[in-house]
């Protein structure tokens, strides 16, 4: 067989690139810690019959043209929204995915980003390191108790079920809202599915955790921040275009809710005007599956899914099935 190449967009751990390399094919490694441009990305998937990517490239029908021969479109990422799957299909380029490997890794991020705005860790720790501190006080950042209270989930697929199955030990009262019934959530945690208005109503913290669709694009805005209480926290781990994130800047500083943790933003890497001078609200660099073990995973998934598609075979993880068909 006429040996392959393939352009990575960024460096990803090393278990995937030996992978890829132990296989025979000709790797073109992006060197810089940072996404390539629209001219590097063209320039890069120029002549290549794979590509591996993430989440911030954009793989449309120009990057496609570019490269004529291209068979597999490997993402190193769960979501693929960033790429014209129609157009891939029609073209007969498998696109594949790394679903369920960083399930537990962002839930476990989600309960940490809820525990540090509720209890103002990082307002604290800035507060300390500035020398300010001079002794413990009775009125001291205080925050929200998490035991015995109301958690929302928007979202209740693998990983909304992970997160709330974290939730043991806290007494909490689960509502949810996904479009079908959870079995797992209610027979387990006693969830209620419930309206979206009646969630941010109730809910003393608000963890999105919803794929990006036309649907769930600025699900939360204006309207539905107003309905949330005072003291209420949000949480985003999900995707930063989920929220109205203009309209969040305005709400936190109006104190309603109370407080946010975010992992993703609506404009990725550039946070909205004024959402980081905040003090109630931590910001994260989208590290949801940073961990050594769902990276390391991820980089083998995705490797696999792209050594399969090359080879002829059926990927693993294949998200455009009928991309099959437009081969024959």
């Amino acid at each position: 067989m006429e040996r392959k190449s393939v352009f990575v967009t960024r460096r990803i751990p090393r278990a995937g690139l030996d992978l890829l390399r132990r296989a025979g094919l000709e790797l073109d490694v992006f060197p810089e810690d940072r996404p390539p441009t629209r001219e590097e990305l063209l320039r890069g998937v120029r002549g290549k019959e794979g590509l591996l990517c993430l989440l911030t490239d954009r793989v449309d029908r120009e990057v496609m043209d570019a490269a004529p021969g291209l068979e597999v479109i490997s993402l190193y990422a769960v979501g693929y929204d960033k790429v014209d799957l129609d157009e891939a299909t029609r073209r007969g380029i498998l696109v594949t995915n790394t679903p369920g490997v960083l399930t537990d890794a962002t839930a476990e991020l989600a309960w940490a980003l809820l525990f540090a705005a509720a209890r103002r860790i990082v307002e604290a720790d800035r507060f300390f390191r500035s020398g300010r501190w001079t002794g413990w006080g009775p009125m001291q950042f205080l925050g929200a108790g998490i035991s015995g209270r109301t958690l929302g989930v928007v979202g209740a697929g693998r990983i909304g079920t992970a997160f709330a199955g974290k939730s043991r030990g806290f007494g909490m009262e689960i509502l949810y809202v996904h479009p079908r019934a959870n079995p797992v959530l209610e027979e387990e945690l006693g969830a209620r599915r419930v309206t979206l208005e009646e969630l941010l109503r109730e809910s003393d913290f608000v963890s999105l955790h919803v794929p990006l669709t036309p649907a769930t694009r600025g699900m939360i805005g204006a309207g539905e921040l107003a309905l949330m209480k005072p003291s209420a926290v949000l949480i985003n781990t999900a995707r930063g275009p989920v929220v109205d994130e203009k309209a969040l800047v305005r709400a936190l500083k109006e104190g309603r809710p109370g407080a946010a943790g975010l992992d993703v933003y609506e404009e990725e890497p550039r946070p909205a005007p004024g959402l980081t001078d905040l003090p109630n609200v931590v910001c994260l660099p989208h590290i949801g599956s940073a961990t050594v073990e769902t990276r390391t995973r991820m980089a083998r998934m995705a490797a696999e899914n792209l050594l399969a598609g090359l080879e002829g075979r059926v990927p693993p993880d294949l998200v455009n099935p009928r991309a099959l068909e437009a081969r024959k």
